[in-house]
């Protein structure tokens, strides 16, 4: 079925909650090819072993964008190709971000810049992390708050934003 995404699709929701592999739905229903930017670094055992369950959910019709930390890059370089493009995921990148020593804000605006500028369409993937207890220490709350801060600019520039709870779709937008 080749159906047409809006521009900006923001998809969120917890951690094993089903949001990646609602979107890869999205930008499977579009024609092919599609192009995947991934932001997951392979730091251990445990994240080896879901970015290889995420590949091999993925067929030959998928292009894959390795972006890690220059997410607004890859954006501006394939989000306006007519291919639908996915990026998974938002909270790995900003992971990232503040791990490399990088200004938080400084990537956020490229970020928001970036999803502005591209044609699309984009399904942008993210963890809603700000529905647990507050963090016992300064970095992962500076870290809850750079993401509530990134959701919320992207769900208000989005044409559709879906919160995934237990696989299942709730429309918020």
């Amino acid at each position: 079925m080749n159906v047409a995404l809006p521009h900006l699709t923001f998809v969120l929701g917890g951690a094993r909650s089903g949001k990646s592999r609602y979107a890869e739905g999205l930008v499977m229903d579009c024609a092919p090819p599609w192009i995947y930017i991934a932001t997951a670094e392979a730091h251990d055992g445990e994240m080896s072993a879901k970015i290889t369950a995420h590949r091999n959910r993925r067929d030959g019709r998928w292009r894959t964008i390795e972006a890690p930390l220059d997410l607004p890059g890859a954006i501006a370089a394939h989000g306006n190709e007519e291919q639908a493009v996915l990026v998974d995921c938002l909270t790995l990148w900003l992971s990232n971000v503040m791990m490399a020593g990088r200004d938080l804000i400084a990537e956020q605006q490229r970020l928001i810049t970036a999803l502005g500028d591209a044609s699309g369409p984009l399904v942008v993937v993210s963890n809603e992390v700000g529905l647990g207890i507050v963090p016992d220490n300064a970095l992962a709350r500076e870290f809850r708050d750079g993401q509530g801060r990134v959701n919320m600019q992207v769900a208000a520039m989005a044409d559709r934003v879906v919160l995934i709870a237990a696989g299942l779709p709730l429309i918020l937008k």
